[in-house]
């Protein structure tokens, strides 16, 4: 079994530099563990997902333009600007909030610079979805 993600669970991009809270706004009025629960639809960039930081993704054109000067070549990080277009992928469809399916700890979600973005800990330790 998966555990339920909540406000403040940590994320991490595959290219970002720091993990980062998962912001979880609380109009769906669903709590676990004493905090605002997230579904899959809480895919937001900068209202759900924070910036990392810094981003090594090599087709993210601010990295690009980055790794053109003053060698070009050399990797250069850019500041981190989440694209996630798409909704967390998978949850837990046999459990709904808000009428989506929960977000659970194994859940990913992609970033249309080829980062993904991962789940390090569910804010909580108590819930558990599958």
């Amino acid at each position: 079994m998966g555990q339920q993600v909540v406000l403040s669970g940590i994320l991490q991009c595959s290219f970002g530099a720091a993990p980062v809270p998962l912001v979880v706004t609380p109009e769906k009025l669903v709590l676990a563990g004493n905090l605002p629960a997230a579904n899959i639809m809480d895919h937001i960039p900068i209202k759900n997902i924070p910036s990392f930081g810094l981003c090594r993704a090599p087709l993210n054109p601010a990295v690009i333009a980055a790794t053109a000067l003053p060698v070009p070549g050399v990797p250069k990080p850019a500041p981190c600007v989440p694209v996630t277009p798409a909704p967390w992928i998978v949850g837990a469809p046999t459990v709904l909030i808000g009428n989506f399916p929960a977000l659970n700890n194994s859940s990913k979600c992609m970033c249309v610079w080829g980062g993904v973005i991962s789940i390090n800990y569910a804010g909580q330790a108590t819930v558990q979805i599958p």
